[in-house]
């Protein structure tokens, strides 16, 4: 297969050596280059033909290899030609001096390349090194690409002749040593924002799933080094990287692309990063692979527009292309208007060109005459948009590296008359290695206005045209500016697309999805799958009270103590203000029972003063009963020091006049209980326990517990008073206006004691319950202190197991329930009596067996 590649070449380049003359001589006759004669040559090598695969067999080594002829790269001879020619108009530069080409074209091959570059030094005829053929070397330069290959291969004969060579392919870092490669000098701009661009676009359609196909030569290891890290800082993930070797004769393999990572991988977005080589190499490794449903992102160096019928370029169609942004030179589009090859006989290749295209035929004995062509026919009338009307990315380096030459050249010149005085321009004589000082200072502005500078630390980074490549109908090959990528626009600006023109692959009706794992949502929180990337992630809901507002967020946002989240977790409420209002119907309820046992509380007093002289009135001790049942409605109405807002009075009374009056009442249970003993225990008048009840001792009772009370009440409110405070936590909606306790300890030793006073009443009462008197109150004191005993034991874990203002509706709640039952157990069957039963309120002891003169108690 090689001895045939190489065969085609020869016959290719050396077919003037064949004597039969018909139309297929003509086709492929070809000469040594296309030269320009100059009092200055630019010489230029460039690969104009193209070794195309043809992968019709599943089998490598049964592929059909064929040449074709490049139009892409012919493109960048023309630019050639256009800065030659303006150059020679343009009076400011190398004025009386002439600027001339000569063009060679190679193959992407070490041996092939560097047979090119001997013909050039020594001549058509002879391959001898150190010596040449030509009567007059008036070459300056070499302008060499697009492929880092020819650079490099090429570079090892120049540099013995110290010729200065310019590169018109993409930057490569490599090729800034300049230890390695003092004499080449690089006129692309550097790629250092094209990664930044490619992630951009990604976060842009919010794509975080990829796969990257690199070429393993030229910079691809930077490439991926870049790339990755990019994405990594952008939470981008890549599912697979293929690195492609591409070797010296690039259309043969070093081995075959994956097919398993194209085919099934699960990404819908592939990265590529390589030159024309490499594209060669990639149609044939990935053979008979239809990628569909794939958006290719790639760089301009990809020669997508090609004759080449390879399945993989209706694959392309909707590919997304970063070229190297530039403005369009406003005299070149009417220059390839006006290319004819009769115009340019000197350029062979254009005049097959015009033969294949435009139906021409050749004139006899002679190769270089058309005739029979379509009338008129322009480069701009091609079909299938083979040829680009404004410059290519590289035909645009390729303009600004003759401007380069020119303008070093200039310099030079203009140097050598101040050093030497030299008056003729034909006197002028110096050596090519003379121009290098010259081409690494070297700056200027083109003609179109954009700066242009050799020098790699004065390189800015590019800016970048984003380009859709339109496939459909096949064959249309057309590339549609789509937006623009810029390092220097502000941050978030920086990108720039035009979203409703972009074509997307076959099949695709509206912008592709590319990710690991849908977007968690408003609500929810990202979720690492253990062992995989983190672009792969369950969604979960966010927390009680947290939220998240944006999408793959990492984690929840909790609410603010003032605001709570909504049912859908995507955003924070603010909680209304709230406690227990007169309004409320809690509020409403309890307030009317309060009112209600108070207005009862007050008829017992007022039976109890107008039956004071009645014997089931004085039998018990009038005092006490009615110490009791003022105490009682004061109970009552201490549950309105609970509703309502709080302030700082009522949070201070609230604890303290409801511990104050409940010891007030049952310290006078405490008092009545004592009395009914001592009454019914001292039977002998001559006991000296009698004279308790005589001094009616057991009345003291009251302000002596009443006392304590009030010291422990004190001494609460002078360490730790109560105080208004908010709870934000016990309602999920609300904020809680509330009586902060103050010291939780104080409030409970002042239960604690309340609890004591109760304990010893139900006790004694219970030992008094059995004692024989018509008017005997122990079993009605024994019921209401259980009763009482029994609201406040459950009021204990109730109180605890409620939030917010529901600990107000139990703790008025239970107020109310013991305080009710003391004036029901007790009072109750008293006013049955008064009311219902008046005969038996007159019994003064007949039926009783302890004589006892109520008249003393």
């Amino acid at each position: 297969m090689m001895l045939l590649l190489i065969f085609m070449f020869l016959l290719l380049q050396y077919s003037s050596d064949v004597y039969s003359f018909d139309r297929s001589y003509c086709a492929s006759t070809t000469k040594t280059s296309v030269y320009k004669d100059g009092d200055m040559v630019v010489a230029a090598f460039l690969p104009l033909f193209t070794i195309t695969v043809d992968s019709a067999s599943d089998n490598p080594s049964n592929n059909n290899f064929y040449i074709q002829f490049n139009l892409k790269n012919y493109q960048i001879v023309l630019a050639m030609v256009y800065a030659t020619e303006e150059i020679n108009r343009n009076p400011h530069i190398l004025p009386n001096v002439s600027l001339g080409y000569d063009i060679y074209n190679v193959l992407f091959n070490e041996w092939f390349t560097l047979d090119r570059c001997i013909t050039w030094l020594s001549g058509p005829k002879k391959y001898v090194p150190n010596y040449t053929c030509r009567r007059e070397m008036k070459s300056i330069a070499a302008l060499t690409g697009i492929s880092w290959i020819i650079s490099t291969g090429i570079r090892t004969l120049l540099e013995l002749y110290r010729y200065p060579q310019l590169t018109i392919g993409s930057f490569d870092p490599n090729l800034n040593n300049h230890e390695q490669f003092h004499d080449i000098y690089q006129i692309a701009y550097k790629d250092m924002s094209l990664t930044h661009g490619i992630v951009s676009l990604l976060n842009y359609f919010h794509w975080n799933w990829v796969g990257l196909i690199v070429s393993e030569g030229q910079n691809g290891f930077q490439i991926i080094s870049e790339v990755r890290a990019e994405m990594d800082r952008n939470k981008i993930c890549v599912e697979f990287v293929e690195l492609i070797r591409v070797s010296e004769v690039s259309y043969l393999p070093s081995y075959l692309l994956n097919p398993t990572h194209l085919v099934k991988s699960t990404t819908n977005v592939i990265i590529t990063y390589g030159d024309s080589d490499f594209l060669r190499g990639f149609m044939l490794y990935s053979r008979q692979i239809f990628v569909t449903r794939k958006v290719w992102i790639m760089n301009s160096d990809w020669d997508i527009i090609t004759q080449s019928q390879h399945f993989i370029l209706n694959s392309l169609h909707g590919s997304l292309i970063f070229a190297h942004h530039h403005k369009e030179t406003s005299g070149y589009r009417n220059f390839i208007q006006t290319v004819h090859p009769s115009k340019y006989p000197e350029d062979f290749y254009l005049t097959r060109f015009w033969f294949f295209l435009f139906n021409c035929s050749f004139a006899d004995d002679d190769c270089n005459t058309l005739e029979n062509c379509l009338p008129n026919a322009s480069l701009h009338e091609t079909t299938g948009n083979h040829f680009d009307m404004v410059m290519t990315e590289f035909a645009y380096n390729m303009y600004n590296a003759v401007y380069a030459v020119a303008q070093s050249l200039h310099k030079m010149l203009l140097h050598e008359v101040e050093v030497r005085q030299v008056r003729k321009a034909e006197d002028l004589t110096f050596s090519v290695w003379q121009l290098h000082p010259f081409l690494k200072n070297i700056h200027f502005t083109n003609p179109v206005g954009e700066q242009v500078s050799l020098d790699e630390t004065m390189k800015l980074n590019a800016e970048y045209d984003i380009l859709n490549y339109w496939n459909f109908p096949e064959g249309l090959h057309l590339k549609v500016k789509v937006g623009q990528f810029s390092p220097y626009g502000p941050v978030g600006q920086q990108l720039s697309l035009s979203e409703d023109i972009i074509e997307w692959p076959t099949e695709i009706t509206e912008t592709p999805r590319s990710v690991c794992s849908e977007s968690c949502g408003p609500g929810f929180r990202k979720s690492l799958i253990e062992g995989k990337r983190i672009c792969c992630f369950d969604c979960i809901p966010c927390p009680e009270n947290e939220i998240s507002n944006e999408t793959d967020v990492d984690q929840c946002m909790q609410c603010l103590d003032n605001q709570y989240a909504n049912t859908a977790q995507n955003h924070c409420l603010q909680k209304s203000i709230t406690f227990l209002d007169y309004e409320d119907p809690m509020g409403i309820g309890l307030s009317c029972i309060a009112l209600c046992f108070s207005a009862l509380t007050s008829l017992v007093l007022g039976i109890f003063l107008k039956q004071k002289n009645t014997p089931i009135v004085k039998a018990n001790n009038r005092t006490l009963t009615y110490v009791l049942l003022i105490a009682l409605n004061f109970c009552f109405l201490c549950s309105f020091l609970f509703i309502g807002h709080p302030n700082t009075a009522t949070c201070i009374l609230q604890q303290t006049t409801f511990a104050v009056l409940f010891t007030v009442a049952v310290s006078t249970v405490l008092a009545k209980t004592i009395t009914v003993v001592l009454a019914f225990k001292v039977t002998a008048p001559g006991r000296r326990i009698r004279w308790l009840l005589v001094t009616r001792a057991p009345n003291f009772t009251v302000p002596i517990c009443t006392l304590i009370q009030i010291v422990l009440c004190g001494v609460w409110l002078g360490n730790s008073p109560p105080f208004i405070d908010t709870d934000t936590r016990s309602e999920h909606e609300h904020i809680i206006i509330m009586c902060n306790k103050g010291s939780v300890t104080a409030f409970y030793c002042v239960l604690g004691y309340l609890g004591a006073l109760a304990l010893g009443s139900f006790t004694l009462a219970f030992l008094a319950r059995n004692l024989p008197d018509t008017f005997n109150e122990a079993k009605f004191l024994t019921f209401s202190m259980l009763v009482f005993c029994s609201v406040w034991v459950t009021f204990l874990p109730v109180y605890h197991s409620t939030k917010g203002k529901h600990m107000v509706v139990v703790e008025v709640f239970s107020i109310l329930v013991s305080s009710a039952g003391l004036l029901g157990c007790i009072f109750a069957p008293k006013c049955y009596i008064i009311l219902l039963r008046p005969q038996r309120k007159s019994l003064q002891g007949h039926r009783d067996k302890i004589h006892y003169n109520y008249k003393t108690y």
